[in-house]
């Protein structure tokens, strides 16, 4: 057996060797180049790809390896570029399961390698002719140990324009070279000294159009490389970064997109419920004074407006927001802390003078153009749909009504209402059922959920048009590609920022080209919608990429009403249109119904109020701030918040209290008791009445049923309830007060005791004499029953 084993080897490794050098005496295929993979160790081990043109992504070799990882034969040409081996590809691959929605930055293929490449601009934005692309950049050693010196060149993706919305993600997910990312462009590289450890160095790229071979108009998949200049390892792969290359020559003549942008200037709630009175006015309370840094000049709010002002955008504002800024215009005050119930405590606001150059800037850029006034406070449709909202829907109709007129009187505008907009434009039958309820006739949704049912295009590419639901509803659909990557980029001001900004331009032009290329004839409506809170640096970038567009001719600016033209029939593309991984960041329902319950507790206190109409609307405005969109980011706020309203309304309720008092001395057979009532309000009280109740009424008893209390604001006012004694002797009595209009109780009771002492006699004969007269009929029934 053992020698079997042996001959059976010698002769495997027999034929191996001749196989070999059959193989080394073959022509090297040309185009071929070295290429380094990173092992379980950290080194690199070569391997060989052969670059044969412009290959599809994903090709796969004879050895069966594909985009993650092509098994290549032997031989070196000019290319220079690297892959993996199927198996260690796939293993270097990150593990969170890319599909066909998941993003990936191209920093993540750099990272593999010795060597991270990022870019800081790529002018211009768009080729239209022919002259030169000039890139600009930075290269860091990121590994342990030195790099040599190395060149840096550029691909052309092998397959030419990209002709799908899904071809630009698989660019950005792709992590290793392939062959897809094409031959390196022959004489237009730039020199790189060797780097140190953690060396950072700048890096210009100069290419004439023309010797990028570029096919016509269409994003192009750009890679930038470092590769090993000299040596044994010249040509291996340390390090890349992809992006893509918008291409509209002149003559190009697409349909343009009619596209519609909204600008949200929207911000977290700041206004309390709480209420400072004067004499001469009531001062609001803020919980904070964020919104000074805010509205001032260089602040986000400020230079959000000035940033959007002269552009063909729709504004999108909250009716709250300009609420909060005409109250700090006019004086304000801002709590000690968070939620605190004692006015008295607030100290003086500081940001008049910013809000009231914020809202001359607002008015001043609105001029002329659309405006969204949302829902006040723009509540969160999807936790009120789904957690139990419907008792509010009356409250946040009210609210809504005045915010929108707020909105016109202010920025000397008519703003469209009855437009919703669910957290991530995600939409199910129970929240537009919800927002119907609402008023809410039109709702933002995300193409992702929403179907036409004459889609041109398939499912998965540029989601274009209103959708009429069945219910009445009109869903107004963005494109969910565009979105996602305005939501996920969170770009750094400034230089450091530059890489992130550049990135998402040139995807953003991809995309918007791609989508024009799709149907190119077609008349068709493109909505881009930012995310509420948009950064600074997302916000220039769109309005670049419209400007961009538009200069070249795929992109046509149009207005909100021109999207809502002519709906088409559609439907929800699930049974459940709206995501499970929505649903953690929801309001829960137990903070609802806590909402619920102050709602009930402010109507209670408006009918005590000699002026409820301020009182009631500050309260009302922070009811419909506790449900708002923009406590999904910080649920801990929303809690806070909701607390601050609960613990305000407890206090104004508790302020309006019985004096306690233990006992009172009653001489005589008709005497007043006098209770006190405590206002702590900050107004007058009126509409409540107190009554006694005697434990004995026969030895004492309340000769006035109810007595009307009237006090004012902050004082404590005495009422003297009328008595009759019949006998002496304690007597425990219990007062309370009550609401004049419906009669319930309000607060808690006071009991105390009457002593009754020296009652006239005429009154204890009279006593005595009902209790014989009492005796003597019991005496006759039974002897009545005895002779029976």
């Amino acid at each position: 057996m053992g020698r079997g084993r042996t001959y059976r080897r010698a002769v495997v490794a027999t034929v191996t060797t001749i196989l070999v050098a059959i193989t080394s005496l073959l022509p090297t295929p040309a185009g071929a180049a070295t290429v380094v993979l990173a092992d379980g160790q950290g080194g690199y081990r070569a391997a060989m790809v052969a670059v044969r043109g412009r290959v599809p992504d994903g090709a796969t070799t004879a050895h069966g390896g594909g985009a993650h990882g092509p098994v290549t034969p032997h031989g070196r040409g000019p290319d220079g570029g690297t892959t993996a081996q199927g198996r260690e590809a796939h293993r270097a691959a990150p593990a969170n399961g890319r599909g066909a929605h998941g993003a990936a930055t191209p920093h993540a293929a750099s990272r593999r390698y010795p060597v991270s490449v990022e870019l800081a601009s790529l002018t211009p934005a768009v080729i239209r002719q022919g002259g030169e692309l000039r890139i600009s950049g930075r290269v860091t050693n990121t590994s342990g140990r030195r790099v040599g010196a190395a060149r840096i060149g550029v691909r052309i993706g092998a397959a030419g324009a990209i002709d799908t919305r899904g071809g630009l993600a698989t660019v950005a997910r792709r992590t290793p070279l392939t062959r897809a990312d094409g031959p390196e462009v022959a004489d237009r590289t730039a020199r790189l000294a060797p780097l140190p450890t953690g060396a950072e160095r700048g890096f210009r790229l100069t290419v004439p159009v023309p010797d990028l071979e570029l096919d016509g108009a269409g994003a192009y998949a750009l890679t930038v490389h470092v590769v090993r200049a000299d040596g044994a390892a010249a040509g291996t792969v340390l390090g890349l970064t992809r992006t893509h290359l918008s291409v509209y020559p002149d003559a190009t003549r697409l349909e343009p997109l009619r596209t519609t942008v909204l600008w949200p200037v929207l911000d977290t709630p700041r206004m309390e419920a709480l209420t400072l009175r004067t004499q001469d006015s009531v001062l609001p309370v803020f919980r904070d004074d964020q919104l000074t840094a805010a509205f001032a000049p260089g602040g986000r709010l400020r230079r959000l407006v000035e940033m959007g002002k002269g552009h063909p955008v729709t504004w999108v504002l909250d009716p709250d927001l300009i609420v909060q800024a005409r109250a700090m215009a006019t004086g304000y005050r801002v709590a000690r802390t968070p939620g605190d119930t004692d006015p008295q405590q607030a100290t003086e606001g500081e940001g008049g003078e910013a809000a009231a150059g914020w809202l001359a800037a607002l008015r001043a850029a609105v001029r002329g153009r659309e405006v969204i006034a949302l829902p006040y406070a723009d509540p969160d449709l999807a936790s009120l749909a789904r957690g139990g909202g419907a008792p509010l829907a009356g409250l946040l109709r009210r609210a809504s009504r005045t915010g929108r007129s707020v909105v016109d009187r202010a920025l000397g505008v008519h703003a469209r209402a009855g437009v919703g907009w669910p957290a991530g434009g995600e939409l199910d039958d129970g929240i537009a059922r919800y927002a119907k309820g609402l008023g809410l006739d039109t709702v933002l949704a995300s193409g992702a959920g929403v179907a036409s049912a004459g889609e041109l295009v398939s499912e998965g590419a540029t989601d274009d048009g209103a959708v009429s639901l069945e219910g009445g509803t009109t869903a107004l659909r963005y494109d969910a590609a565009i979105a996602s990557q305005l939501f996920a980029s969170r770009p750094a001001a400034g230089a450091s920022g530059a890489p992130a900004r550049l990135r998402l331009r040139q995807r953003l032009l991809a995309e918007t080209l791609t989508a024009a290329r799709e149907l190119p004839y077609a008349r068709r409506e493109l909505v881009m919608v930012p995310p509420r809170r948009m950064p600074l640096a997302v916000g220039r970038v769109l309005l670049t990429v419209v400007a961009e567009g538009r200069k070249a001719g795929w992109l046509e600016p149009a207005g909100f009403a021109a999207a809502l033209r002519k709906p088409t029939a559609g439907r929800l593309r699930g049974f459940d249109g709206y995501p499970l991984a929505r649903h953690a960041p929801e309001l829960p329902p137990s903070r609802l119904a806590a909402v619920v319950r102050d709602r009930l507790r402010m109507r209670a206190l408006a009918k005590v109020l000699s002026d409820a109409r301020v009182t009631a609307a500050s309260v009302r405005a922070a009811l419909a701030r506790s449900v708002a969109t923009a406590w999904r980011a910080d649920p801990a706020g929303a809690a806070s918040y909701q607390r601050g309203v609960s613990r305000y309304l407890t206090a104004s309720i508790a302020s309006v209290r019985l004096v306690p008092k233990s006992t009172v001395v009653v001489t005589g057979g008709s005497a007043t008791i006098p209770v006190t009532v405590d206002n702590g309000l900050q107004q007058d009280l009126t509409g409540v009445e107190l009554r006694v109740l005697s434990s004995r009424p026969e030895r004492l008893n309340a000769r006035d049923r109810a007595v009307l209390v009237q006090a004012s604001r902050a004082v404590s006012r005495t009422v003297r309830i009328r008595v009759r004694a019949y006998a002496n002797g304690p007597v425990r009595l219990t007062a309370r007060l009550y609401t004049t209009t419906d009669g319930r109780p309000w607060g808690a009771p006071m009991m105390f005791t009457a002593d009754v002492r020296s009652a006239p006699s005429g009154a204890v004969i009279f006593v005595l004499g009902g209790t014989a007269l009492i005796v003597l009929a019991v005496v006759f029934r039974l002897r009545r029953t005895r002779s029976r």
